[in-house]
C-alpha cells in the first residue's frame, strides 16, 4: 500500500517509520546490485535523486548498496518530513559508527570509504517540470510512489531521466496481490474497492495508475530505450505484525469506504472481523509489490 499523498503529516510520519522495515525485507537484492553495478562505471561522485522521499527510508537502505562517493537530493512536498529524514538518518549513521553533521540545509555523512551528502529539497512533485531533480543525475529512485502518479507523469519522467542518461529502480511499487488469510467472504469485496480508489486522482498528473503502476512505467521506459527488469518485492506478514497490519486494515477499510459509501455497514463488519484475526494472533497478509530497475540502453 502507497502512501496517501493528502494524509496528514503526523500520520504519514508514523506509518512511514512503520513500514521501513518491511520495505527494507521485501526489496529486490538483484535489483539494487544490478544498479550498483551499473553506477560503479561512474566517475567521482554519483549523484542521486530521490522522489517523494517523505522520512528517507530509500536512502537510508541505497546508501550501503551505492558506490561510496554520493550526492543526494532528496525531495518532497512536507517540510516536517524533510526535518525528520535529516534526523532519522542522523540517528541511522551513529547506530552505524558514521560521523554525521548538518551544515546550513544539507547532511554529511562519512566513514571510510563513504562520503556521502544528503541535500533536502522541498518541491512538490505534482509535475518533474524542474531541472534541479535532474541536472548531473546518475540515479532517480523512489519508493512506494509509482501507483499514485498517472500514465502521463511517468511519460514525462521517462523523458527526463533519458534527456541526463540516469538510471532508474523504483521500489515497492503496489502492484493489487493482496491475499489475506483466514480467508473471509468480503475480502475480495474490499479489497476490489481499495484499487478502484488507488486508481483515482492523487494529484500527480491525473489519474494513478495503481496497481497497473509498475506495468505501465516498465513499458514506458522501455520505449525510451531503456533495460528494464522487474522483480517481486512482497510485504509477508505474520502474526506477530499486528501494527502494521491493524494500519493496512484501516488504510482498505477508508479506501474502501470513501469508493463505496453505500457498503459502509458491510465494509465495517469486514474490518471488525479481519481484526479479530489479528488480535488472535491468526492473521497473515501478503501485499503484492513490484521492484523496478531500468538502464539507459546501449548508446547512451
Amino acid at each position: 500500500m502507497a502512501r496517501d499523498h493528502a494524509q496528514p503529516d503526523d500520520a504519514l510520519g508514523r506509518w512511514l517509520a512503520l513500514r521501513e522495515a518491511a520495505d527494507a525485507e521485501a526489496r529486490s537484492s538483484h535489483l539494487t546490485t544490478l544498479v550498483a553495478g551499473h553506477l560503479a562505471t561512474v566517475s567521482g561522485a554519483i549523484r542521486v535523486t530521490d522522489l517523494a522521499t517523505g522520512a528517507g527510508s530509500n536512502l537510508r537502505h541505497l546508501i550501503p548498496h551505492l558506490p561510496p562517493r554520493q550526492r543526494w537530493l532528496a525531495v518532497d512536498r512536507r517540510a516536517t518530513l524533510l526535518e525528520a529524514l535529516v534526523e532519522r538518518t542522523v540517528t541511522w549513521a551513529s547506530s552505524r559508527k558514521l560521523w554525521a553533521v548538518v551544515r546550513g540545509n544539507r547532511l554529511e555523512i562519512r566513514g571510510a570509504p563513504l562520503e556521502c551528502v544528503v541535500e533536502p529539497y522541498a518541491r512538490d512533485l505534482a509535475s518533474v517540470d524542474d531541472d534541479a531533480l535532474f541536472a548531473g543525475c546518475h540515479l532517480v529512485t523512489a519508493s512506494a510512489l509509482l501507483d499514485l502518479v498517472s500514465e502521463s507523469w511517468l511519460k514525462g519522467l521517462s523523458a527526463r531521466c533519458s534527456e541526463v542518461g540516469a538510471a532508474v529502480l523504483f521500489t515497492l511499487s503496489y502492484d493489487g496481490r493482496t491475499t489475506c488469510a483466514p480467508a473471509e467472504p468480503d475480502d475480495a469485496l474490499v479489497l476490489d474497492l481499495f484499487n478502484q480508489h488507488q486508481r483515482t486522482d492523487k494529484g500527480l498528473g491525473g489519474p494513478a495508475a495503481g496497481p497497473a503502476a509498475a506495468g505501465a512505467a516498465a513499458r514506458i521506459f522501455v520505449a525510451a530505450g531503456y533495460q528494464v527488469e522487474t522483480a517481486p518485492s512482497d510485504w509477508v506478514l505474520g502474526p506477530d505484525a499486528t501494527d502494521m497490519q491493524t494500519y493496512l486494515i484501516d488504510g482498505w477499510t477508508a479506501a474502501a469506504t470513501d469508493a463505496a459509501p453505500g457498503h459502509r455497514e458491510r465494509i465495517a463488519a469486514w474490518r471488525a472481523v479481519r481484526l479479530s484475526h489479528v488480535s488472535a494472533g491468526r492473521s497473515h497478509v501478503v501485499v503484492g509489490h513490484t521492484d523496478l530497475a531500468a538502464r539507459p540502453g546501449k548508446g547512451r
